[in-house]
């Protein structure tokens, strides 16, 4: 079966990006380029070339890729509908509406359905994109998370869950440092 990946940066305060969607707050470093060479298929496609990746680089983790309106927007808002063409992309949101673009999948009902029936298919794994509301929608689907924590306090923004309460158990199983203080941490559902 395949699993559901909650793959996001937040801040030490838990945000995933700023009030307006900002995420450029956090700092960078040269050897976090590890990150991309391990998970090349988070970056998006019409990106890659401004990296130096080739537009082709095969998906290592991932071959679907779920997003709230709130990540698909940053490309859509600029004219790019298939921000994730190197997989198979679904955008979760009740306000979009249809898309011309048969790349993209436009879910406005409950995605659990959604994410019950895709984990029963072949396939890489699933990445959950983003935003909190969606992932907070997940939550009782997600089967692991790899956090990458930035030593920032945003002080508000998008939180990395939206939604009810409901403690939920994951366990660490990796963690590694950046020069930045950036740390990423994976972690498996208890």
């Amino acid at each position: 079966m395949r699993k559901l990946v909650y793959y996001v940066a937040v801040s030490l305060d838990g945000y995933i990006a700023g009030p307006n969607g900002e995420f450029d707050f956090y700092p960078a470093s040269e050897d976090m380029a590890w990150l991309t060479e391990r998970y090349p298929e988070t970056v998006p496609t019409h990106l890659r070339p401004q990296v130096g990746m080739p537009v082709d680089e095969p998906n290592r983790a991932w071959d679907t890729v779920l997003m709230g309106r709130g990540s698909y927007d940053p490309a859509y808002l600029h004219g790019v509908t298939s921000p994730y063409a190197h997989m198979k992309q679904y955008v979760i949101s009740t306000t979009l509406g249809k898309l011309d673009d048969p790349a993209v999948t436009v879910i406005d009902r409950d995605p659990l359905e959604l994410v019950r029936r895709l984990k029963r298919e072949e396939g890489l794994g699933i990445y959950l994109c983003g935003g909190g509301n969606l992932a907070g929608q997940l939550l009782g689907e997600i089967d692991e998370l790899i956090i990458k924590s930035y030593p920032v306090i945003a002080g508000a923004g998008v939180s990395a869950f939206t939604g009810n309460f409901d403690p939920t158990q994951f366990k660490p199983t990796n963690r590694r440092e950046f020069s930045s203080g950036a740390q990423v941490t994976w972690f498996s559902r208890v």
